[in-house]
């Protein structure tokens, strides 16, 4: 149960927020004033703090800076009557996660505490690694959550956070979905120089395009219709921490140029303002797509991507580490367990083998997912095979079709771009043949490929032993015929 600490000398509030708080089933603790609650937070850790900027004795701002030199990562939120907003702003900037004006509606109370308490989770969560990895970095903690796997791709990934988790450098994950990209941005984060600094991720596909501008750089009071206060916005919120942008394709192209100009100069301005924000983050982006094709076909700037792309990190799908199976099915058992407070200890032999022959399309998510379920559905101590439910895609032919139509994807997105150069030339009459050119060139890589081997090269090229005999024979003395000439 997670615990929030109120801190006001206004007994009614603390009377109507104790009774909010503990109907949405968390724990509350409540402070009068704010020596009382520096006392308090000495002995007791909590996931939230709401604070009163108004207090006699010890004010909002000093009872901050101590709560912030005992529980550094705990977020609080500012409470506030006055219309002048700007000493909660100044809060913010002493550490502060967000603010409320009083009087404030619920809706946007459990807004604003709800997105506090996620902050809080993900950056007490500490993802650790496994032990023979990287000894050096900060070990496990109760709250940690481990990044799963032995096999030479995981140990590469791994190794790479080790590497550059304390420089301070952007960051670009890249792999499908499932693969694991926000566990290794938050392990990057954990063991990094900012890791007493906010974390905060933002969904860049969860954000309608019409509000993703405020969202992220804030707003000014009056910017638009609606707009009563000041908002800060996730950026300016993480200054001196490290902004997540998942799914960092689906940002529209028209706010690129200011995350843009964050990376590069540490500036920006809230919508609506005129005023230069000066900020510090660190940002780590992801993306299940493929950038390069995304700047060709404009929805991507360039200028970003490589600003981006100072480090690369590219977590392997689950089909590609499959000795990493059994201990990721182990870790998730015992978590679980521990979880639900269901005594499962093993897993069949036929349950592992059902899980072994699938594709795992869905990756170590889906598989998370699998044996959670199996968990809560199973009445013993073993998992039996008949609780591993999996989805339509079952076998290997299957996921190779996949493969196969994503890469003919990739190759028409390709031929997209040169086409109409090859087709210019030919105009030019430079070549008379465009067809036999492509021939030309991937036989020729294909042979490479195969070491020479013709059988090889033409079952790569999916024709006969005959055909590409043939086509070698007009290679060979259009050859000639060019050395004639």
């Amino acid at each position: 149960m997670e615990k929030i600490l109120l801190i006001d000398d206004d007994e009614g509030l603390i009377h109507f927020l104790s009774r909010f708080f503990q109907r949405k089933g968390y724990e509350v603790a409540v402070c009068l004033n704010g020596r009382s609650a520096i006392e308090k937070i000495s002995e007791t850790s909590f996931d939230l703090i709401l604070l009163d900027y108004k207090m006699p004795d010890l004010n909002g701002l000093d009872t901050l800076k101590k709560i912030k030199t005992s529980q550094v990562k705990t977020p609080v939120i500012i409470m506030t009557a006055y219309g002048n907003t700007d000493l909660a702003i100044e809060a913010m900037k002493r550490g502060a996660y967000d603010y409320l004006v009083k009087p404030f509606e619920r809706e946007e109370l459990s807004r604003v505490v709800s997105e506090a308490l996620l902050v809080n989770r993900q950056m007490k969560e500490i993802v650790s690694f496994p032990d023979s990895a990287q000894p050096f970095l900060t070990p496990p903690s109760k709250d940690a959550l481990k990044m799963i796997g032995r096999s030479s791709r995981m140990q590469d990934v791994y190794k790479l956070i080790g590497q550059i988790a304390e420089k301070n450098v952007s960051v670009l994950i890249t792999g499908e979905s499932g693969t694991g990209k926000e566990m290794a941005a938050r392990a990057i984060y954990h063991h990094s120089r900012r890791k007493d600094k906010p974390f905060i991720a933002v969904n860049c596909a969860a954000i309608p395009e019409t509000l993703f501008e405020s969202e992220l750089f804030g707003y000014e009071r009056g910017a638009f219709t609606g707009a009563e206060r000041t908002y800060i916005g996730k950026i300016e919120r993480c200054n001196g921490g490290t902004v997540f942008l998942d799914e960092i394709a689906d940002m529209p192209l028209s706010l690129q140029a200011k995350l843009l100009r964050v990376i590069q100069e540490g500036e920006f301005e809230r919508l609506g303002g005129s005023q230069t924000i000066l900020v510090n983050v660190r940002i780590i982006a992801a993306t299940n797509k493929d950038l390069e094709i995304e700047i060709e076909q404009g929805r991507f700037r360039k200028d970003l991507y490589w600003r981006l792309k100072v480090i690369s990190i590219i977590m392997p799908p689950l089909r590609n580490r499959t000795e990493d199976i059994k201990e990721l099915v182990e870790y998730f058992l015992a978590r679980f367990g521990v979880e639900y407070i269901k005594p499962v200890k093993h897993i069949s032999e036929a349950a592992m083998a059902k899980i072994h022959s699938y594709s795992w399309p869905g990756n170590v998510r889906e598989l998370e997912n699998c044996i959670r379920r199996a968990i809560l559905l199973c009445k013993g101590d073993i998992i039996s095979e008949d609780l591993i439910l999996l989805s339509e895609i079952t076998d290997q032919n299957m996921l190779q079709a996949l493969d196969r139509e994503h890469l003919i994807g990739k190759l028409k997105d390709k031929l997209e771009e040169i086409i109409p150069e090859i087709l210019r030339l030919s105009e030019q009459q430079a070549h008379s043949n465009v067809i036999e050119i492509v021939e030309d060139t991937l036989i020729e890589k294909a042979l490479r490929l195969c070491g020479n081997n013709q059988v090889r090269a033409a079952k790569m090229l999916g024709i006969s032993r005959n055909t590409l005999r043939h086509r070698l024979k007009r290679f060979t003395e259009k050859q000639d015929d060019s050395e004639q000439d």
